[in-house]
């Protein structure tokens, strides 16, 4: 089972940027879709983003489209999730999780297997 670690939260002001990166140990990415998750206080974990094995197809929540994007480089075992055009709203512990690649379009967190122990965002003047 993989290990993911997340980095690059951060706080930042409304209308910034942040890169969040996942990082695998114990496998190899590049056999599972990966999954960016949140989680606000109070409230439950939703799906952002989930990006499929060989990167050709990424499909996001409708509260992030046009503003957040997901990559990821197989060959450094990583993943990102670009987040431009911040709002408060989105401040929440990020976490990324993988699942099998016949549940890709899944954002259902029960249908994702490793995660990793999360990033802060803070959005705030």
């Amino acid at each position: 089972q993989l290990q993911l670690v997340e980095s690059g939260g951060g706080l930042v002001q409304p209308g910034g940027s942040l890169t969040l990166s996942c990082v695998a140990s114990g496998g190899t990415m590049e056999h599972y879709v990966i999954g960016w998750f949140r989680q606000a206080p109070g409230k439950e974990r939703e799906g952002v983003s989930i990006i499929s094995t060989t990167s050709r197809q990424a499909k996001y929540v409708d509260s992030v489209r046009g503003r957040f994007f997901i990559s990821r480089d197989n060959a450094k075992n990583t993943a990102y999730l670009q987040m431009n055009m911040l709002k408060p709203d989105d401040t929440a512990v990020y976490y990324c999780a993988t699942t099998f690649p016949h549940m890709y379009g899944s954002l259902h967190p029960g249908d994702f297997g490793s995660w990793g122990q999360g990033t802060q965002v803070t959005v705030s003047s």
